[in-house]
């Protein structure tokens, strides 16, 4: 049996709206062959499936015989895509330029190449002003092209002009060539690898980084350079958990999106990840009344945009938006309340279960595991770690490690001795072997070996010392990830005073308030 998730031609269908069904089904009645009729039959045999089941298609439908499966399967999927190309995406930059660049070369196929290099002026014009580089050098190309091969009078010194734009688009090209490189691959250490662990991690990020950063000037850079050198900068700072740079470049980074509206709409992908970056940002720096203008500002979009987005902004959108949603619960202290959001994300994700990467999947178990420990409910909170400790470990080592801490510590707070000293080994070797063993993580473990002789009038200020251990190590950049992904300072002094995780938190919070309104 083919996986719903490996049968691409299955998770074509199932990613197609109802218009975009309807579509397809007007095209072919009008192409009106006998083959067409009968992809039709297995258009609507795979739609009516809820998992991809090969044998069990062809026992429902006869009429589709094994041996012609799998071209028939083929002839499916390209007549979809066709039918998709031709529903008019007046949002898409790519798909409109792509269109009149055909319509340029037919002109000039047909000997009209005046005709064709109208087309391609006003190409030029619509790409740059969507910063389409990669076009206007296909445009470039064409017009040197057919000056080369007819005397067309278009304009005075043309080869020299050509010359120099193709010039300007190269130079422009190289850069962002560089650019985009370094923030991609800057992005993928952090998806493997999480924040530097140590001084040896940080060397290796800034050497890189500072090697591979290219000499450039700001004030002459387009808009996707400078995109991406925003970027390459947030994943830097984000890395070395240099929050406040990491906050600069999230800022820039949106601020460029928001001097220049149209581009909303061209990278709307883009925009709504500089916004969960800079959402991000103001949460680690538990800057909440900015956090509330950025969620704000989110939640417009989202609602302003929501009709012009594809299925990938409509995704984005909702993981970033709910995502932040999460942090806010977190921010405020009122985990209970936050556990309102869990039945929603739970049902989105498995709408969207055909799209999302298991990162993101992953975020949200962390998160929800966080809602539910923080609201005192260890079982569930145990149900969603479980999900990250039981997928093999092939990214986001700091997150499979810190599931796993707070696993340990859920196991603790329900008084489940039999297992702790298991777990106790069990994890400090996993993360030993990750190396994420900070030294936060390592007074952690130090205090959970000895608590189990621990007489109960020496548990508290065995509580009190660790607290006091710990926050010594609050501004350390290199310790700045162990109170990220868990509040273990509130978690102790919930354990002093002898109160919900909870109240801690928003205890914390409501006088955080107070003072600044003093």
């Amino acid at each position: 049996m083919a996986n719903r998730n490996t049968d691409e031609l299955f998770q074509l269908i199932k990613s197609l709206s109802k218009g975009d069904k309807r579509n397809f089904k007007l095209f072919v009645k009008r192409q009106s062959g006998t083959d067409d009729l009968k992809i039709v039959q297995l258009f609507d045999a795979l739609d009516k499936m809820e998992e991809y089941d090969e044998e069990l298609l062809l026992r429902k439908n006869e009429e589709l015989k094994k041996q012609q499966l799998s071209n028939m399967k083929g002839h499916l999927y390209r007549q979809i895509l066709t039918s998709l190309r031709l529903v008019k995406d007046v949002d898409n930059i790519d798909i409109t330029l792509h269109e009149q660049m055909d319509y340029a070369r037919i002109l000039y196929n047909k000997g009209l190449y005046l005709q064709s290099l109208k087309v391609l002026e006003k190409i030029k014009e619509q790409a740059k002003a969507y910063n389409q580089l990669t076009f206007h050098l296909q445009v470039l190309i064409f017009e040197k092209k057919i000056e080369a091969l007819h005397i067309t009078r278009s304009m005075e010194d043309r080869a020299e002009k050509l010359a120099h734009e193709v010039k300007e688009v190269n130079e422009h090209l190289s850069m962002l060539g560089k650019v985009s490189n370094l923030s991609l691959q800057l992005y993928s250490w952090y998806i493997k690898m999480g924040h530097a662990r140590d001084e040896k991690d940080v060397s290796a990020v800034q050497l890189f980084f500072e090697s591979n950063l290219p000499r450039c000037n700001v004030t002459t850079m387009g808009f996707y350079e400078k995109m991406y050198l925003y970027q390459s900068y947030c994943w830097y700072a984000f890395i070395l958990q240099d929050l406040l740079l990491y906050y600069r470049y999230s800022q820039k980074w949106v601020d460029l999106f928001d001097n220049q509206e149209h581009m909303k709409t061209a990278e709307s992908g883009q925009y709504i990840k500089g916004l969960h970056n800079l959402l991000n940002a103001h949460f680690v720096l538990n800057n909440y009344d900015k956090y509330n203008e950025a969620l704000e500002h989110f939640e417009h979009f989202s609602t302003t945009y929501n009709s012009n987005m594809n299925t990938n902004a409509l995704i984005q959108t909702f993981v970033y938006l709910y995502s932040a949603k999460i942090d806010k619960h977190f921010l405020e202290g009122t985990f209970t309340e936050g556990l309102d959001l869990v039945p929603v994300i739970n049902d989105r994700l498995k709408e969207y279960e055909l799209h999302l990467d298991r990162h993101r999947v992953l975020v949200f178990d962390y998160k929800i595991a966080c809602l539910y420990f923080g609201s005192g409910d260890n079982e569930h909170a145990i149900d969603y770690l479980n999900k990250i400790i039981n997928w093999k470990v092939d990214l986001r080592t700091d997150l499979q490690c810190y599931a796993r801490l707070l696993h340990l510590i859920a196991h603790y707070e329900l008084g489940n001795y039999g297992i702790l000293e298991y777990l106790i080994k069990s994890v400090y070797r996993f993360m030993a072997n990750m190396k994420n063993l900070s030294v936060v993580e390592e007074e952690i473990f130090k205090f959970l070996r000895k608590s189990f002789s621990l007489q109960q009038k020496k548990v508290i200020p065995a509580f009190k010392l660790l607290k006091e251990k710990l926050e010594k190590y609050q501004g350390n950049p290199l310790e700045t990830r162990s109170f990220m992904y868990l509040d273990i300072i509130s978690w102790l002094e919930s354990k002093i005073q002898n109160v919900p995780v909870q109240k801690i938190r928003r205890q914390k919070f409501l006088a955080g308030r107070k003072n600044k309104a003093a």
